[in-house]
């Protein structure tokens, strides 16, 4: 004891961490090695106060530290613990560190306020704090039950939780929440948010967006939908001042609730005019998203139920409603109808507002080779981008011959291009008078390619809207009539192939049993082109629908042993995108089938495996999803799964395109070609429209490295990227005129390959597509992601194969427009939005101008002085002495007159002086009319007018698709613009005959 008590005075007496030689924490770290439990106290908290400065030293001693904190019998234990923590802390040792730190009790307090540490304590507490979260996140994430994860780690996670709480951090605590999947916290933020101050409405927001925004963070399915579901209850439980109505019916679609969304719609239609002009708003929304089950879905809960039968009666009778209500009622089934009003609308716009270059198409056509029927192909599928959903089918026309030169499947696929054109129709009666020439007959098949590409053609103009659609009153409806049609074909294999190509995008979608059996039949029939469409039509028939508990699963069995069964690739290949399809948007629920087609030998079924990652996990940017498809981009063994895998990345990152570009750079030079190929789609897809954004230029400036390949289908792909990265751009952009100016070149030159000219083409296609009012979107301006986008380009990609899925890249245009509707559906035209930008940065392309030669006119030729002079000095050789000097009077005399004529030339008729061009300033905004295109990159620049007699209905809806408009000053008259369909009869814009007359050869 007196020992002790002599060491202990002689360590006060040295300063802190200095001994009395002049070291440093070498005295200290002696004692610890004492036995005396009063020495190694005193040293460790000495050591504690000087660890940040002195841990190089202590860390010789950590393991002796360690083991004081790990002696159950030593009372000091918890301030060895944090000794141990702080010095391993500082060797960046974060697990050691943590796991100590855990262990310090109340030496570890993360409770404290920031302004009782020193910086170093600061930075030690929260570095430690941020991996304890990562832990625990990662614990839960693995499943782990709270019981099994250590209590001590659980303690910090939640007083960190109540540190949030009491500093207001609600992003923060929710962020926890979401990514340790603790719902009881996720619920306790919603309640302890306060909703004055717009606290609880900005959670929701956030919240919603980490679901199934753009920084979507929850990447599991099951426990995602348990979230939304919370958003919902929250949502319903608020005043009708607070509640986000738009929110609940995004949040209900994602969850695939009809039901509980048409509550709500009804709930709206009931209330005052404003909250009837909201429901007409969401359901516009709705239908913009193309998801045909949950509309045919919605639309059968919102019609009037039966009544629950009263005993004694003999049927249920109908709930009564008043007429207002009904009214109401039927224009929301207007919108939400495939043959109603949203189909109207669209088509107005995109006809009434096309800028499509016929001169342009006509140059592309002219400079090909006639003989070459590859390019003709690629110029008619360029012409069907160009006019898609136009309704314009006046190049057809006139260049009818040309079209007629071809012949078989290109026949076909001819024909086919009509149905991109008139996407979407109303009534099956309207697409059948545009295909009527062409349909198959009840004579006979006369031309079965025409006929099947028809067919082929009325599926693309009622994919994913033919639920509803019919020749009218009791009429036959779309999948009626080619199920009719496919019944009758028998064994011809274009119209077999057309028409189930056909169903299959009619029923997107509903998983209709009977449909399934019937295509069924053909594929079992193992005819190589005609089960090749019904193969596909079955994947569009399933599409998303797969699930363990129903017939499905079964179904997906049978289809996986006949890819084994049959012998034609044509099948194999199609089947593996069925399956793709059949797992669109299914996440981990696929993972087992995912499994076990990249576990096939075979490489056809290991190429539908990676659209099946793809397609499972659209949208998600799922780490797990990318990490598979780049693991087997560099390492599969054939180039058609290499060139699949890095493909869809493009689908997995489309709503986060800023990972996308550096993740595909070393691919985008690998010496594969199918790499560098599927690299350059997989930036077109996800970053098409978006040339101006960063990741945009990184990835033009990618893909201009590939526009000089040395392979030409390389040069094919980057083309064909690149024009859906500029899609929608000015003349102004500083890629456009040159790329623009490249494409021509290309076209023009003979030696360049057959495929780069189809790159070329089709580029020009896509950089004007839908008159330059459409663009690629894979999500709805509501972020849900569309189904028929998806579908489109995943098919579309498969042209590689089979060039007439070429036109499916028409189901992915999404019309640019923003519309302003009053109540009435009408367009009222004093309604107008503010743009704070050049008009220039958003125009459109200048057209292509006719080149008109000038006559050159014959012009007397002038006399001038020196040839006067010249022959004056020849006349004076022949003539006398005498007369010389008369002679040079004269020659005198004509130098005067003709320098006279000159002067009097230039003096009489001088140069017209071309007036000085004021140089005019261009405004920094403007505005824009109703009617216009709103580019996707434009939005940001768009306002609207709060002033004006129309606002919004829904103030929080984004300046651009469909608005619907409250008037401000209903007692006023209005000047409006009925929405009808233009008059497509090309005889229609001529002028009419003269009036009657006599001529006579005496006039």
């Amino acid at each position: 004891e007196h020992r002790s008590n002599k060491m202990l005075k002689t360590a006060h007496a040295t300063p802190v961490g200095q001994s009395h030689d002049g070291s440093t924490a070498q005295r200290l770290l002696a004692l610890l090695e004492e036995d005396e439990p009063i020495l190694q106290e005193h040293a460790l908290k000495q050591l504690h106060s000087i660890i940040d400065h002195h841990w190089a030293e202590v860390s010789n001693k950590v393991t002796l530290i360690e083991s004081l904190s790990e002696e159950t019998t030593f009372a000091h234990r918890e301030l060895a613990a944090a000794v141990a923590s702080r010095c391993f802390f500082h060797l960046e040792e974060y697990g050691d560190a943590l796991r100590l730190a855990l262990g310090a009790g109340e030496y570890f307090n993360v409770s404290a306020l920031a302004s009782t540490r020193t910086p170093a304590e600061s930075i030690y507490v929260d570095t430690m704090v941020s991996k304890c979260i990562d832990k625990y996140v990662e614990s839960r994430s693995e499943g782990d039950d709270e019981e099994v994860i250590d209590p001590r780690m659980v303690n910090i996670i939640e007083r960190m939780f109540e540190r949030c709480f009491n500093d207001s951090a609600w992003t923060q605590a929710m962020g926890v929440s979401l990514e340790s999947r603790r719902l009881d916290k996720v619920l306790e933020c919603f309640s302890r948010a306060p909703l004055e101050g717009g606290d609880k409405a900005s959670l929701l927001n956030y919240t919603l967006d980490l679901c199934v925004g753009q920084q979507q963070l929850l990447h599991s399915r099951s426990f995602r939908e348990q979230v939304l579901q919370i958003l919902v209850d929250v949502h319903s439980s608020m005043t009708d001042e607070d509640r986000d109505y738009a929110a609940e019916i995004r949040c209900l679609q994602h969850l695939d609730n009809a039901p509980a969304a048409a509550e709500v719609l009804k709930t709206l239609l009931r209330g005052p005019q404003q909250a009837a002009l909201l429901a007409y708003q969401l359901c516009f929304d709705i239908a913009e998203s193309d998801h045909q089950p949950f509309i045919l879905a919605l639309l059968t809960n919102l019609r009037p139920q039966k009544a629950e039968k009263a005993e004694g009666d003999d049927e249920a009778t109908e709930v009564t409603e008043s007429s207002e209500y009904t009214e109401r009622l039927g224009r929301l089934e207007r919108v939400l109808k495939a043959s109603g009003f949203m189909v109207d609308l669209q088509l107005n716009f995109l006809h009434g507002q096309s800028k499509a270059d016929p001169l342009l198409l006509l140059a592309v056509k002219d400079a090909l080779d006639a003989k070459n029927m590859t390019l003709h192909q690629a110029t008619v599928a360029a012409h069907g981008y160009m006019f898609a959903g136009t309704a314009n089918t006046a190049f057809v026309r006139e260049q009818m011959d040309w079209f007629k030169k071809s012949s078989n499947w290109a026949k076909f696929s001819a024909t086919a291009s009509i149905g991109v054109i008139h996407r979407p129709k109303g009534t099956l009666a309207q697409s059948k008078a545009e295909l009527q020439a062409y349909l198959p007959q009840p004579s006979g098949s006369t031309s079965p390619y025409s006929e099947g590409g028809a067919l082929y053609a009325l599926g693309l103009i009622h994919a994913a809207k033919a639920g509803e659609v019919t020749d009218g009153a009791g009429g036959e409806s779309v999948v009626s009539y080619l199920l009719e049609t496919l019944d009758n074909a028998g064994p011809n294999e274009p119209i077999q192939h057309g028409g189930c190509l056909a169903v299959g995008l009619a029923t997107m979608g509903t998983a209709q049993e009977p449909i399934f059996e019937k295509l069924r039949d053909i594929l079992f029939a193992d005819s190589a082109v005609g089960g090749e469409g019904a193969a596909y039509g079955i994947g569009f028939l399933l599409l998303g629908q797969s699930r363990s508990h129903d017939w499905t699963a079964d179904a997906l069995t049978t289809l996986l042993s006949h890819m084994h069964e049959t012998k034609h690739e044509k099948i194999i290949r199609a089947l593996g995108m069925s399956m793709a399809l059949a797992s669109y948007s299914r996440e981990e629920e696929a993972e087992v089938l995912i499994e076990t087609l990249c576990r096939d030998r075979d490489a056809i079924i290991r190429y539908g495996a990676m659209y099946t990652v793809g397609l499972a996990y659209v949208g998600t940017g799922a780490n797990s999803a990318v990490k598979r498809l780049l693991h087997v981009a560099v390492s599969d063994v054939s180039d058609d799964v290499r060139r699949a895998a890095v493909t869809n990345l493009g689908f997995v990152l489309f709503r986060q395109p800023d990972r996308l570009p550096p993740l595909v750079a070393l691919l985008a030079e690998s010496y594969n070609p199918h790499v560098r190929y599927g690299s350059a789609l997989a930036l077109g897809i996800a970053l098409a429209g978006q040339a101006n954004s960063d990741a945009g230029k990184a990835a033009l400036e990618l893909l201009d490295n590939m526009h000089t390949d040395v392979v030409d289908f390389v040069r094919q792909g980057s083309f064909i990227a690149t024009a859906m990265v500029l899609m929608q751009q000015p003349d102004v952009h500083p890629s456009m005129k040159s790329f623009r100016e490249k494409l021509t070149t290309i076209i023009k030159e003979k030696h360049q390959s057959t495929l780069t000219k189809v790159g070329a083409i089709m580029a020009h296609g896509i950089l004007d597509a839908g008159g330059r009012n459409v663009t690629l979107s894979l999500s709805s301006r509501s972020g849900f992601t569309r189904a028929t986008s998806v579908v489109g380009i995943a098919l579309w990609a498969q042209h590689w194969y089979w060039y007439p899925l070429q036109h499916m890249l028409g189901l992915a245009f999404s019309p640019t427009a923003l519309i302003g509707l009053n109540k009435d559906f009408d367009m009222p035209t004093s309604f107008s939005v503010k743009c704070a930008s050049k008009p220039s940065l958003f125009a459109y392309p200048k057209m292509t101008e006719i080149k008109t030669e000038e006559k050159k006119e014959l012009v007397a030729t002038a006399l001038l002085s020196t040839t006067a002079r010249a022959k004056a000095r020849e006349a004076r050789k022949d003539k006398n002495d005498e007369k010389e000097e008369k002679e040079e009077s004269i020659d005198k005399e004509n130098d005067k007159q003709n320098g006279d004529s000159d002067a009097k030339m230039t003096d009489e008729t001088p140069a017209p002086k071309s007036p000085k061009k004021k140089k005019v300033v261009e405004p920094n905004q403007f505005s824009l009319p109703n009617p216009s295109r709103v580019t996707p990159e434009q939005e940001q620049y768009v306002s609207f007018d709060m002033d004006q007699r129309y606002v919004p209905v829904n103030p929080r809806s984004k300046p651009a698709g469909i608005v619907i408009l409250v008037d401000r000053t209903p007692d006023e008259a209005e000047e409006v613009v009925q929405v009808d369909l233009p008059s497509l009869d090309s005889d229609k814009d001529e002028a009419s005959p003269p009036e009657p007359f006599e001529w006579s050869p005496d006039n």
